[in-house]
């Protein structure tokens, strides 16, 4: 018979040993390296001379890498650069599977350890590679999929890469903008997709936004150790075409000013559409809207509201899923 002193001794060794055990678990269980901003956003593209003449020859854009297609001069994969950290990646080979109507390929993110990131996904139950690769350019990367199937890629920059090889190069001074300031993509399970950047990436929510005071229609989220941030682009219903949604904002200081630079440049009598001067958003901020030649949305936008006065969060409840 288990005496009352004995039984309490043999619960709390109980309860220690399973103290220990949660603890130990919790020192080994992969923790989320940094995720400190956004490397590059890449999209296809179905003419690259075509594209080029706007996001070179009129946006300013430097090539800072490219690669040819084999047995060819044409180029198949074109990097312009933003700044030593940022770029835009343009592909001309799309896959035949990818969607007609998306011409976004994927989202990088820069993070300091890419396989403890691998760790730490696999750990929270998201399907990744078994190992970090090694891009043509020489950086460690891996690349998974978000709940809508986004490629999102996470990229640890390294010190013998081409990108490294060229700091400071390739950095046109009359490039319209010096950051990639978001991405936007679409989002068709808000919460899903909140689970995912939020709950497991870390990403944190600051503001919401919506046209429409009965249906919410995009969230920022800012990525936990930097100041870029991700545009979730919420739908119900898919657009018949992507671009306007999937998009990516580039800074600028004023707006007024890199418009009437883009104005005096012979590019833009090639870009088959007017500049206008641009609107205050739904934000509070001064911003306009290009197209390139497939459609793919370009925002440049001012980093501060017109009058200086905070916009609040929309209220607006989330369209419903658009798939389970």
């Amino acid at each position: 018979m288990i005496r009352p002193t004995q039984l309490r001794l043999l619960t709390t060794a109980a309860i220690l040993v399973l103290f220990a055990s949660t603890t130990c678990l919790a020192q080994t269980a992969p923790t989320r390296p940094r995720i400190t901003g956004i490397s590059h956003v890449a999209y296809y593209v179905s003419d690259m001379p075509k594209a080029m003449v706007f996001w070179h020859d009129l946006l300013g854009l430097d090539i800072s890498y490219d690669r040819k297609k084999p047995n060819s001069t044409d180029t198949s994969v074109a990097f312009l650069k933003v700044n030593d950290h940022q770029y835009v990646e343009l592909l001309s080979d799309r896959p035949a599977q990818a969607d007609p109507k998306n011409f976004m390929s994927h989202l990088c993110f820069l993070t300091d350890d890419v396989e403890q990131m691998r760790a730490y996904l696999a750990s929270k139950g998201i399907a990744v590679p078994p190992r970090a690769g090694k891009t043509g350019t020489g950086d460690l990367v891996f690349s998974v999929h978000d709940p809508d199937g986004t490629q999102i890629e996470f990229s640890q920059p390294q010190p013998t890469s081409v990108e490294a090889q060229g700091a400071g190069k390739f950095l046109s001074p009359t490039r319209v903008s010096q950051r990639i300031y978001h991405v936007g993509f679409l989002v068709g399970n808000t919460q899903r997709a909140l689970d995912f950047y939020g709950n497991i990436l870390g990403f944190q929510e600051f503001w919401r936004g919506s046209g429409s005071p009965t249906q919410l229609s995009w969230i920022n989220m800012r990525v936990p150790d930097g100041t870029d941030y991700v545009e979730l682009m919420l739908y119900r219903t898919l657009p018949a075409t992507f671009g306007t949604s999937n998009h990516v904002a580039l800074l600028v200081p004023d707006l007024a000013a890199a418009v009437a630079s883009l104005q005096a440049r012979p590019a833009v009598k090639s870009i088959g559409q007017p500049l206008g001067t641009g609107h205050v958003g739904h934000n509070g901020k001064r911003q306009l809207s290009l197209f390139d030649p497939d459609g793919t949305r370009v925002e440049l936008m001012e980093p501060n509201t017109a009058d200086g006065k905070p916009v609040p969060s929309s209220t607006a409840p989330p369209p419903p899923p658009a798939h389970d």
